[in-house]
């Protein structure tokens, strides 16, 4: 008798012990399948709200502002902009052809979400004028003081509202830069490609063509991990206002932006050879376009 009262006390505390793996394994189960579930549902292709982000690098702050609102609003205020503006958009169109001949449109290849090549609009700011070689004269002798005047106050840059209307910019978001500028990008710096580009963005309101390649990158990455409507509002403020000061321009003693692996190989950061095979590389995926 007393041997199997000793033998029931030896086994209850390991059955206690089975029960107790057994339920902490029921509870990692259920945690599992939840966040299968979240997950599931944050990727669906035909759910109520959806993301244009891409799944392995999207941002996770501001998660409903970004998945479902941001893309209608973008559409709604760049429709309205191009009705309102129209008649204004016109007058300048206008003057380009004035000023600086035909075509009043320019436009060119930019890398856009998940690095899809896409066609930017933008007003002519500079003129075809050309050396005796046929080649093209240098952008600080082709851009005229109309140029200069448009790229200062922005008013270039109008156009790009049919390119968020159209689905391939955003009003908010990372300055879509050339494909010649991507190439020479590390893979941390392309993250910036996870969202649609923007009209304006948190790297223009820092400085714009005034900082460094790797300080405005940077602002580029710093944007699209804290995508909310608050920030997109005060990007758009501080641009009206950057804009109306006419801050950060050009970088010192360039009349245009500096390309990046110009950049790179003027600070030494880059080869000869490097260079001209990352040239190479951007010719190619324009000619791939």
């Amino acid at each position: 008798m007393q041997a199997e009262l000793q033998e029931e006390v030896q086994v209850e505390p390991a059955e206690l012990q089975v029960e107790a793996q057994a339920g902490l394994l029921e509870e990692q189960k259920a945690e599992i399948n939840f966040e299968l579930q979240e997950e599931a549902r944050e990727n669906l292709p035909d759910g109520r709200c959806h993301t244009t982000e891409t799944s392995v690098h999207a941002p996770r702050k501001g998660g409903f502002y970004r998945k479902c609102v941001k893309r209608p609003l973008d559409f709604i205020l760049s429709l309205l902009a191009l009705i309102i503006l129209s008649p204004f958009m016109l007058i300048i169109a206008l003057l380009v052809r004035i000023k600086l001949g035909s075509p009043v449109i320019f436009k060119q290849q930019r890398p856009g979400l998940n690095e899809k090549i896409f066609t930017l609009y933008k007003f002519r700011t500079m003129t075809d004028e050309r050396d005796e070689n046929g080649e093209l004269l240098p952008d600080s002798v082709r851009l005229t003081k109309f140029g200069k005047f448009l790229r200062s106050t922005s008013l270039d840059e109008l156009p790009e509202l049919w390119n968020i209307l159209k689905g391939d910019m955003s009003i908010v978001g990372p300055r879509p830069q050339l494909v010649r500028d991507m190439v020479f990008m590390t893979e941390e710096q392309r993250r910036r490609h996870s969202v649609m580009p923007g009209l304006t963005g948190w790297a223009q309101v820092n400085g714009r063509n005034a900082v460094t390649w790797e300080e405005k990158l940077n602002f580029d990455l710093e944007y699209i991990n804290n995508i909310t409507f608050i920030n997109d509002l005060k990007i758009i403020l501080l641009t009206v206002k950057n804009v109306l000061k006419r801050e950060g321009i050009n970088a010192e003693g360039m009349d245009t932006a500096e390309d990046l692996g110009d950049y790179l190989l003027r600070n030494g950061m880059i080869s000869a050879e490097k260079y001209s095979e990352k040239i190479d590389e951007s010719r190619k995926l324009l000619m791939l376009k």
